[in-house]
């Protein structure tokens, strides 16, 4: 078992008297300490200033009459003002430094019931810190007790895991917040929820500015607002959330949107205008697609973010504005930078937290989830609630997550397709026909969007090409990708039938795969060929 090591300022009050153990007419608490039978103490590091050094004398000859085996070590440590806290604090924080503490081969009380409530407070600072290697020990007069009772001593870990109540409650605020940031989406892609946590401790423990890159679509505005709404549920922000898409911010007038001028500054200004940055103080700026800013705005934006001060437009004086900003993009900042439309000191600053969202594409195992929380929105949205029967949410959770639907505008994408469904659903119900005229309708959008981007074109003559049904040429287009990345014709139909080779009997999927190819003229060899 270590020596037990307890370290504690001596109390000028509580600890007084002039009579020796024989005579205490009150509780002690420091000679108290070496009284418990439940509690031996090697050594006490006594702590006092120099006007009280007889009653150091006398409290350590006290110990020693009541416990032969507590070593008493008395520090001199004199404080002009004892209710300075940062002459206390610095003090205490010298001698921590300069004592040599082995927490390996002795264990430490530091004892927080003598001193100030200065000295009490740095104590329990400097032992959170570590500084301090040790637990906090507190004691207390046993009531009812005669008065040289040694009293009751309990000891505070600040290991907060280590208190079973806490720690679940601490789980559960982390998983609540968490889900408040996912909308209370079920989400099942792993890296995508492995962000959000981090995005919680970001949110709650930072006000620095945070970056959020991704595809259009993938839910950074949306984002943005669930972290602002999350510290204002907490009490970190009371002014406003303020978005501005800085796409629609184009020449003169961006300066004018963002920072604000002076009536009169230019033709038209007939008033006083505070701007964006002024609006958004005491919360949060969201600039969403910051990388289309001009470079004097982002030089002005630099300035606001680190001084929290900037010009407006016109003005002589500077104007003041303390907010959190959350910067969007879609755009890869870093080649921005090396391509000179960026500025590096300002992607430098915005890069501290930076946080790329997935497209809807590689979050499949999202859709299903996803999907209910778009039936949820319309229904409040419309005052209707629509539901799908049980095959037709199949066929069209089939199709979503499969390699066939691209959903290059993401999120956006399936929010729109569950809103087509549920407005030509009029009795509640999305059925079957339903489904298959949107996946129609779908096929037909991205083929048009990105027809010239699926390669069949390098494979057919536009004649074929136009006389395949747009449903049809998205699938071809899988198919000829997974056969362009497959190294025989069997691999290929091994891809491509995989979810369905444990239910039959046959497994002869490249002889599926020849004749699916042979529908529209085409082979192995025309497909695989570098």
């Amino acid at each position: 078992m270590k020596p037990t090591v307890v370290i504690g300022f001596l109390g000028s009050t509580l600890d007084a008297s002039k009579f020796g153990p024989s005579r205490w007419n009150k509780w002690r608490p420091s000679v108290g300490l070496a009284m418990h039978e439940d509690l031996r103490v090697d050594r006490f590091l006594l702590l006092h200033g120099r006007p009280h050094h007889r009653l150091a004398e006398y409290v350590t000859e006290d110990i020693a009459s009541v416990s032969p085996e507590t070593t008493v070590e008395r520090r001199l440590l004199d404080f002009e003002d004892p209710w300075d806290f940062e002459e206390v604090y610095g003090k205490l924080l010298d001698f921590a430094l300069a004592e040599p503490f082995d927490p390996e081969t002795e264990e430490y009380l530091i004892h927080i019931t003598t001193g100030t409530h200065v000295a009490q407070i740095c104590l329990f600072l400097l032992t959170e810190a570590h500084y301090l290697p040790g637990r906090l020990l507190q004691t207390q007069p046993t009531r009812g007790a005669p008065s040289s009772a040694p009293g009751t001593w309990t000891t505070i870990d600040l290991d907060l895991s280590r208190y079973d109540s806490i720690a679940t409650r601490f789980a559960a605020a982390s998983a609540e917040s968490t889900s408040f940031l996912k909308s209370g989406i079920e989400t099942r892609n792993t890296a995508f929820n492995r962000m959000i946590d981090e995005i919680e401790q970001v949110a709650i423990r930072s006000r620095a500015p945070v970056l959020l890159m991704g595809p259009t679509g993938a839910g950074k505005s949306q984002l943005a607002r669930r972290i602002y709404e999350l510290k204002r549920l907490r009490h970190q922000v009371k002014g406003a959330f303020v978005e501005v898409n800085c796409a629609t911010l184009k020449g003169d007038g961006a300066m004018s949107a963002l920072f604000g001028h002076r009536k009169g500054a230019f033709t038209g200004a007939i008033a006083d205008r505070p701007g964006l940055l002024r609006t958004a103080d005491g919360g949060t700026l969201f600039l969403d697609e910051i990388g289309e800013l001009g470079l004097d705005e982002q030089a002005m934006i630099l300035r606001a973010i680190e001084d929290k001060r900037f010009l407006p437009v016109g003005a002589d004086k500077e104007a003041a504005s303390d907010f959190q900003l959350i910067a969007g993009t879609n755009r890869d900042l870093a080649r921005c930078v090396r391509e000179g439309t960026f500025r590096d000191d300002l992607y430098a600053r915005l890069n501290l937290w930076t946080f790329a969202l997935p497209g809807l594409a590689q979050r499949r195992e999202d859709i299903a989830p996803n999907l209910d929380y778009e039936l949820e929105r319309f229904a409040e949205r419309e005052g209707s609630r629509v539901t799908f029967n049980k095959e037709a949410r199949d066929q069209f959770l089939a199709f979503a997550t499969s390699g066939t639907a691209s959903w290059p505008g993401n999120f956006r994408d399936l929010a729109a397709s569950v809103t087509r469904m549920a407005t030509l659903s009029p009795k509640g119900r999305i059925d079957l026909d339903c489904v298959k005229t949107e996946i129609a309708r779908l096929a037909q959008a991205w083929s048009l969007s990105g027809a010239a981007e699926d390669g069949l074109e390098l494979i057919l003559e536009a004649q074929e090409l136009e006389e395949i049904d747009p449903f049809d040429r998205v699938q071809l287009a899988y198919v000829a990708q997974v056969c362009r990345e497959s190294r025989s014709l069997s691999e290929a139909g091994r891809t491509l039938f995989s979810a369905s080779l444990a239910r039959r009997a046959s497994s002869n999927d490249a002889d599926r795969l020849r004749k699916y190819l042979a529908r529209f003229g085409l082979n192995w060899t025309q497909l695989s060929a570098p």
